[in-house]
């Protein structure tokens, strides 16, 4: 059964607004030319017309194998008919989104990118959202180098390039600085974006926003999707949503403006972006000219049930379920757009997510908890007024230790205080282990955890030391959380498909950075930059 929007199935309604944007002269989409007959007669193979990257946000790589027999749209379409690397990872240590999004086009690092942290991402107060909207000005400016879309004008001027998202950083970060088609929603119910890539909507984005497709969710149910004997979650977990709102089913209220707000905790969430990715594709006339164009996809609301819910829970089960449909409903809908053969589709995440602390089993030790540096913050702020030098001289953001220099008389008095500060937070309950940055930079060879922190930050970087904790500890705030260098969070699902990609299973240890560059080996166009990831056999696995 095909999903619903506005009480239509999504494939009906996105396929008509996509055909009544197409212009009489456009080119043919669903058959082959002559020219392409001709190239698959003599074997060669053209480059692919549209690349589509899926990146669903805090989307485990063994829910793949949890749920796989119950998998049975998009997703699993994909892992059966691609390439499906079975072990691959951010392999950074702070996991999340924004560090997540930015290697998966520029084939770098964060130590690379500059964006090394969520705070460190895209909030920019002189660009603001045109068009109103809710939400803070957003950019790429602390974005830092170039990614594919850049690789693909320099080779073609004429490609084009849309990035959707719920969340800001999820549309801007994979297309670098590049002032592309960029959107993201706001919680009115429209796709907005940022004077940073233009004045004022294109009249394609005001035509969708003016449908107020989140009207139409106003007042809805989400609901299991199969009966309650398919799921093995018990639904009355009250840590879940903080003890609020926990039990099936989760009605979005029938006021419009809260139902904007609150529909992102919801599947409905995927189905809105997907829509206007697809009202995009054919707005823009994406994949339909004789180059390649791409298009980004960031699925949001994986990423805000998980943290409320949590990676065990039904609802994470039921939105698995839902999402692996509804991007196989967006792939049914974009094939009777685009032959499917000019098509190259890369699915992926930007982190994982580990278990409720309070939920992990007896096995986990130790037991994992949630941690608070709030005990020995008032002695280590002591140290630095007996040492007279300012109390922020060494600071510390969540898991990093910065430090200040200059702030002390001598060299030795700095090493002095950090070394107190570090024996400090080495008590602390559920921090695994205290690194001073610069030398754990020498033994990346045999430690994960050091090789993880290495390719997070520079070494020029005023960051003194890093704080890792136990597994599946966090640092509080979400329900359940992510940003380790674990591979729980590190973990995620790699799978290309379509265009110029032979099916099978890889089961090599493959990162993120790598995606860049073999879809710049696919599309025949030159990196203009040195890159950290490497390319991907896409042929016989071997």
């Amino acid at each position: 059964m095909k999903r619903s929007i506005l009480g239509l199935p999504l494939i009906v309604t996105l396929a008509c607004v996509a055909g009544a944007a197409a212009s009489p002269g456009s080119v043919a989409t669903t058959m082959p030319s002559g020219a392409e007959r001709a190239r698959a007669a003599s074997g060669t193979q053209p480059k692919p017309r549209l690349v589509v990257l899926i990146t669903i946000d805090q989307f485990r790589a063994d829910y793949l194998t949890r749920y796989g027999s119950q998998l049975q749209g998009g997703i699993a379409r994909l892992a059966r008919g691609g390439m499906h690397f079975t072990d691959a990872h951010h392999d950074h240590a702070i996991t999340e989104t924004a560090p997540g999004h930015a290697t998966l086009l520029s084939g770098r690092f964060p130590r690379s990118t500059g964006i090394m942290m969520n705070s460190i991402g895209v909030d920019d107060e002189s660009a603001p959202l045109v068009a109103g909207g809710y939400g803070p000005g957003a950019s790429p400016t602390r974005f830092q180098g170039t990614t594919l879309v850049d690789w693909m004008t320099a080779a073609e001027r004429r490609t084009r390039t849309l990035s959707v998202s719920m969340k800001d950083r999820g549309a801007i970060l994979p297309m670098g600085r590049a002032k592309s088609d960029v959107y993201w929603y706001s919680i009115d119910g429209r796709f907005l974006t940022s004077s940073y890539y233009r004045k004022d909507l294109p009249t394609w984005v005001t035509a969708f926003n003016e449908r107020q497709m989140v009207a139409g969710f106003a007042g809805k149910s989400w609901s299991l999707l199969l009966p309650d004997s398919a799921y093995v979650e018990r639904d009355s977990v009250p840590i879940e949503m903080g003890g609020r709102g926990f039990l099936f089913p989760h009605q979005l209220t029938d006021d419009v403006i809260d139902a904007g707000a609150n529909i992102r905790i919801t599947p409905f969430m995927d189905d809105m972006v997907l829509a206007f990715a697809l009202h995009g594709v054919a707005s823009l006339q994406l994949g339909a000219g004789a180059h390649t164009d791409l298009l980004a996809l960031s699925l949001s609301a994986t990423d805000v049930i998980g943290h409320n819910f949590g990676p065990d829970s039904r609802e994470m089960h039921d939105q698995v379920l839902r999402v692996d449909r509804a991007i196989g409903t967006f792939l049914d809908s974009l094939y009777q757009l685009r032959d499917s053969s000019t098509v190259t589709v890369v699915l992926t995440s930007d982190h994982g997510v580990g278990t409720i602390p309070e939920l992990a089993p007896n096995s986990v030790q130790p037991p994992p908890r949630r941690v608070s540096l709030a005990p020995v913050v008032p002695a280590l702020r002591a140290k630095l007024r007996e040492m007279k030098v300012d109390t922020f001289a060494i600071d510390i953001d969540m898991n990093i230790l910065l430090g200040d220099r200059r702030a002390f008389r001598r060299q030795a008095d700095f090493e002095v205080a950090m070394q107190f500060f570090v024996e400090q937070l080495r008590t602390v309950p559920g921090v695994a282990r205290v690194d001073r940055f610069p030398a754990l930079l020498a033994d990346t060879a045999t430690d994960v955890i050091a090789r993880r922190w290495a390719h997070q930050f520079p070494a020029t970087s005023n960051v003194e030391a890093v704080i890792t904790l136990d597994p599946l500890s966090t640092w509080g705030g979400n329900i359940a959380s992510h940003g380790s260098p674990h591979d729980y969070d590190s973990r995620v699902p790699l799978i290309l498909a379509g265009a110029g990609v032979t099916p099978g299973t890889q089961r090599q240890f493959v990162r993120t950075v790598d995606i860049a560059p073999t879809l710049a080996r696919l599309l025949g166009v030159k990196p203009l930059e040195r890159l950290d990831g490497t390319p991907l056999s896409l042929g016989s696995p071997p």
